[in-house]
């Protein structure tokens, strides 16, 4: 469309920025045009991206000059960082900067910055109810993005600040699925005890920023939280048992057992489960589903996502 605006879409060969991406691409009366960024040009994600119709363009997140000829013409643009990729809260920190002042110089008139809550906030440094973590932080992924919020705001950016949650696409890739535990049964293991944790379709997070575009500058300088649904982990484990037609059991473990774990990242999770199950009202009054699905009419609860996605869940045999 000659007179489209052109939405700069970070990440947009991964699960956030994917899911933006193809919800702008499926409208034709969207109005807007996806500049797809991203490290991986030649993927075949990106490759699918370009045959539906985006611009493909690689971008360094960690360039400053990188950033800044991405977003030159750009009406709005999707913001998010990768700290899985590096788990570094410092790097991710930068990175946000980088964002934020090439927003400000393009003149972007509407940026998502994809975000979290500043844990520090809830639990000071000095607070030995959870171990402090490189230093500085708490929860060292959240935090990170938290603090990056006045990044955007000090720029004079128009920024609506997105908090996510917890993907059940975790379930597939990040190690989180059903495994064999010392009694044989399959189980999913968190420390949340009996308190519903925030879950979404990843895919959804991208959807519900496209609602927020469509809307447009009314959401300019507010945060918005999305959920599609607050499950326990036993209500989790039930769904899981239902679908997969084997049980599958919700096993609950102290925060302190979970970050000795031992895997990258361990005593951050362990930290984050942790904040979501002590201050649980507050965590998700900040992510209300009905409005999430006022931005996303399709969103999807978990059974729904499950029926998509079981195949897709690996499974010790």
């Amino acid at each position: 469309m000659k007179d489209s605006k052109i939405v700069a879409v970070f990440g947009a060969t991964g699960a956030q920025g994917g899911g933006l991406a193809r919800a702008i691409l499926e409208d034709p009366a969207s109005g807007f045009t996806v500049r797809a960024l991203t490290r991986y040009p030649s993927s075949d994600k990106a490759k699918s991206l370009a045959e539906q119709g985006a611009e493909v363009v690689a971008a360094n997140v960690d360039d400053p000059a990188d950033v800044r000829a991405a977003l030159e013409g750009a009406h709005a643009a999707y913001f998010v960082t990768f700290f899985w990729d590096h788990l570094s809260p410092d790097r991710e920190l930068e990175q946000a900067r980088t964002m934020a002042e090439a927003a400000r110089e393009a003149g972007v008139r509407h940026a998502i910055w994809s975000t979290l809550e500043d844990t520090r906030l809830w639990v000071p440094l000095d607070d030995d109810r959870m171990p402090t973590l490189q230093g500085k932080y708490k929860v060292p992924h959240f935090d990170a993005k938290g603090e990056a919020d006045a990044f955007f705001a000090a720029a004079g950016v128009p920024t609506t600040y997105l908090l996510t949650s917890f993907y059940w696409d975790n379930l597939i890739h990040f190690g989180m699925g059903p495994a064999l535990g010392p009694d044989g049964k399959l189980g999913i293991t968190m420390p949340m005890g009996d308190r519903p944790l925030p879950g979404i379709a990843a895919e959804d997070i991208g959807r519900c920023a496209y609602g927020i575009l469509k809307e447009g500058e009314g959401w300019v300088g507010k945060t918005v939280g999305i959920a599609g649904e607050h499950r326990t982990g036993r209500e989790m484990a039930d769904s899981l048992s239902r679908t997969l037609g084997r049980e599958v059991v919700y096993r609950d473990v102290p925060p302190e057992v979970y970050r000795g774990f031992g895997f990258p990242g361990a005593d951050d999770l362990g930290n984050m489960f942790q904040f979501k199950r002590d201050f649980n009202d507050s965590f998700r009054a900040a992510r209300d589903v009905e409005a999430t699905r006022r931005l996303n009419p399709a969103l999807q609860s978990f059974d729904v996502w499950l029926a998509k996605n079981a195949a897709r869940i690996p499974l010790p045999a």
